[in-house]
């Protein structure tokens, strides 16, 4: 049951806040900046108003999660510091001498039933950009687009090998604060229940040493062991996440899990996302990106991105908002010919513009290509590009129906290249106000770079598309707060 009237808080000691807080504490800046009550006017019909206990305040647990964010920490180590951390309860609103805290499993329980189905990538990018906008911090037309790859949390070996390995971390902190603790041995034989019951053995030896336990890099060693473990008993495997899907950073560097499609001001502030699987083509994503950015209450008259952008659908979808909205929108993105100018029979193969080769609708990435010069009548005429996908995979394809013959010995898929189509946009190119237009797009790199290496994005904290939403969701509105507040 959710409060209808939040109850006032008295302490003996408000004024530690005051002296021990900087004016200037990024916290602090939060506070002033951001009227959370739209939070509990979001989650308000998730609670029930006249029955069942009293539930814990949904902006507080909302501030939970913010945290969690901003400092990249755990579910029990965000509630631990908040114990010690005077800056912490200021931003929960919790009073300085307060010990009575959540248990850190509620945040897990949050996440799942209160903040399921809500949108909130948009709701928060979209509070973040009205603050922005209010402030006067937008000031530009011009959108950077990209897409930023986050690993599945899921891991690609079996439940016994991944335990194995997160033991031998576990061992290497030990040796490291004390090399002469005898551990116990893990068996070779690598079956589930040996190893589960060495893993608890391990526990339970590092553990009795209170000293040793109590480093925090074995104490943080000994937490994702027993996470493991936990997730095994349940699970019985690790590697399992039904939404993530093997993309590619380049030919070579394959990654599994999924894309974040960013929008992003000049002033680098992110007016638009779009979380998807991690084979998902970059470009399809931007007429989505542009209108959500234009429904934010941003004007959009220029896109800044890269080759994956300049797609047919694009440029098309481009002049018909200038067509038919009376908008004069540009589009400064290379043209690749291959992306440029469409698929034959309007297949669903997507082109991976970092591998530069196509994706069949399976995830199978072509293995070469060739170009071809075809002729008829004796004349030459629009040239094709010829990808050639590996045929033992599409034998076995569970999609092979309709896109694999039986029987044929090769697999291809054939791209024509209309040399003569796209002249505007090639004249575009060619202009100084493009070249200088292209050279803003490192931005977004930052950008992309900051959500990873400070808010923790590089990686999925929990399973499935949903909660990557969420993730990303969190990660954006904090990211935006401290460059709003920066920027004031």
């Amino acid at each position: 049951m959710l409060q209808q009237q939040k109850e006032l808080e008295l302490s003996n000691y408000p004024e530690l806040y005051d002296l021990l807080i900087p004016k200037d504490h990024l916290l602090r800046s939060i506070s002033e900046l951001v009227d959370f009550s739209f939070v509990y006017d979001e989650l308000k019909d998730k609670y029930c108003s006249n029955n069942g206990r009293m539930a814990e305040d949904p902006i507080r647990m909302f501030k939970y999660l913010l945290l969690k964010c901003i400092y990249n920490m755990s579910d029990v180590d965000v509630v631990k510091r908040t114990l010690t951390d005077l800056s912490f309860k200021f931003f929960l609103g919790l009073r300085p001498e307060e010990t009575n805290l959540i248990d850190p499993s509620l945040l897990s329980k949050f996440r799942r039933q209160r903040l399921k189905d809500m949108k909130l990538m948009d709701l928060l990018i979209a509070k973040t950009v009205c603050i922005a906008r209010e402030k006067g911090i937008i000031k530009t037309n011009y959108i950077i687009v990209d897409a930023t790859h986050s690993r599945s949390r899921s891991n690609p070996v079996n439940a016994v090998d991944y335990l194995t390995y997160q033991l031998g971390l576990a061992a290497q902190a030990v040796h490291a604060a004390d090399k002469d603790f005898v551990l116990p041995e893990i068996p070779k034989e690598k079956k589930l229940q040996p190893v589960l019951t060495a893993a608890e053995a391990f526990i339970e030896a590092v553990e009795a040493d209170h000293v040793l336990s109590s480093y925090p890099a074995v104490a943080e060693r000994l937490n994702m062991v027993k996470e493991v473990i936990a997730d095994v008993r349940v699970r019985q495997v690790t590697s399992k996440d039904p939404d993530a899907r093997i993309g590619h950073k380049s030919k070579t560097r394959p990654f599994f899990g999924f894309k974040t499609h960013m929008a992003m001001t000049i002033e680098r502030i992110i007016t638009a996302a779009v979380a998807t699987t991690g084979e998902a083509d970059d470009g399809k994503a931007l007429p989505e990106l542009v209108d959500k950015t234009e429904k934010n209450g941003v004007e959009v008259k220029t896109v800044i991105g890269d080759t994956a952008y300049s797609g047919k659908a694009n440029l098309d979808m481009i002049r018909d908002k200038n067509e038919h909205e009376n908008k004069d929108i540009k589009l400064c993105s290379p043209l690749n010919p291959v992306i440029s100018n469409g698929t034959k029979r309007n297949a669903v193969f997507d082109y991976n513009k970092d591998a530069g080769m196509f994706v069949c609708p399976a995830g199978h990435m072509a293995v070469s290509k060739s170009s071809q010069n075809r002729r008829s009548d004796g004349k030459y005429h629009n040239p094709a590009v010829v990808y050639y996908f590996d045929i033992e995979k599409c034998k076995t394809c569970p999609m092979r129906e309709g896109c694999y013959k039986p029987g044929a010995k090769k697999k291809t898929y054939h791209v024509t290249i209309k040399s003569k189509e796209h002249q505007k946009q090639l004249e575009y190119e060619k202009t100084a106000e493009f070249k200088s237009l292209q050279r803003k797009r490192y931005m977004i790199e930052a950008k992309n770079a900051e959500l990873k290496n400070v808010f923790g994005y590089d990686r999925a904290m929990s399973y499935g598309l949903a909660c990557m939403e969420m993730q990303g969701a969190m990660a954006i509105f904090a990211s935006n707060l401290k460059r709003i507040i920066k920027l004031m």
